[in-house]
């Protein structure tokens, strides 16, 4: 087993214990975009499996959203050489939202029906726990996004359930910063199939990326101390269960 994808399972079991993402006998479907945070997720929930406390089954999930130019084939390679079940849906998002649509702000309706579709493709399945890739800076992101353009302390969860379609959803990868991932992935040669989503580098959490990486010359632990700040308040969800690590 390679030395770095154990030392950042690791960091995801972190992730998954303090925030009891995982039950015994639970089936995980990830949903793989085919972008390198989806894919380290998988084969690091892959790796957990292995020796985690708690048996769980795990699949993996992929939305074609209908962009040209995007080959899952190798992503299906990886996963039979990992011995996960993969599952490749087409969809016509895109065409909805760029072509019937023409949305002026084209990802929040991308991701509701992202959303809509995968809980909907993995309900058919018997499954209702959903492995998401956001990881640390998505939830700085985030949080900054809904201060600056909403006026809101807010951010996703690293736990949700979803009442309506009676999916959980569980981020094991809060813990791990962005640019150790994109080391991982480079590492390990993981087929990453690149985005060609006209909004990739147009978009609101495009700008707070960037303004946190023009902040963080000056302040390189401003990340850490917004995503403690998020633990501590605590924002509902973030507070992690007390002395998990200690009593195990």
């Amino acid at each position: 087993m390679d030395k770095a994808l154990n030392e950042f399972t690791g960091t995801v079991r972190r992730a998954v214990d303090d925030y009891d993402m995982i039950q015994e006998g639970d089936r995980i479907a990830v949903g793989v975009s085919g972008g390198k945070d989806s894919l380290i997720l998988l084969l690091a929930l892959k790796h957990l499996q292995s020796f985690y406390p708690r048996p769980f089954q795990l699949e993996a999930i992929t939305l074609e959203l209908g962009f040209e130019g995007m080959d899952f084939a190798p992503v299906a390679e990886l996963c039979r050489d990992w011995d996960i079940p993969y599952t490749c849906l087409k969809t016509d998002i895109k065409e909805i939202v760029f072509d019937v649509r023409r949305e002026e702000n084209p990802c929040s309706l991308c991701a509701k029906m992202r959303r809509g579709a995968l809980n909907d493709a993995i309900n058919q399945k018997g499954i209702s726990k959903l492995a998401l890739g956001h990881h640390f800076d998505d939830a700085v992101e985030t949080f900054m996004m809904s201060l600056l353009f909403e006026g809101r302390i807010s951010c996703f969860r690293p736990v949700t359930y979803l009442d309506r379609s009676g999916v959980t959803q569980i981020r094991p990868l809060i813990y791990a910063g962005e640019q150790k991932i994109a080391n991982l992935a480079e590492s390990l040669c993981v087929p990453v199939v690149e985005n060609p989503c006209p909004q990739d580098k147009g978009s609101k959490r495009y700008e707070i990326k960037q303004l946190l990486k023009t902040l963080g010359k000056d302040y390189p632990d401003m990340k850490s101390k917004i995503f403690g700040a998020m633990q501590r308040l605590p924002l509902p969800g973030w507070e992690p269960r007390p002395n998990w690590r200690q009593a195990k």
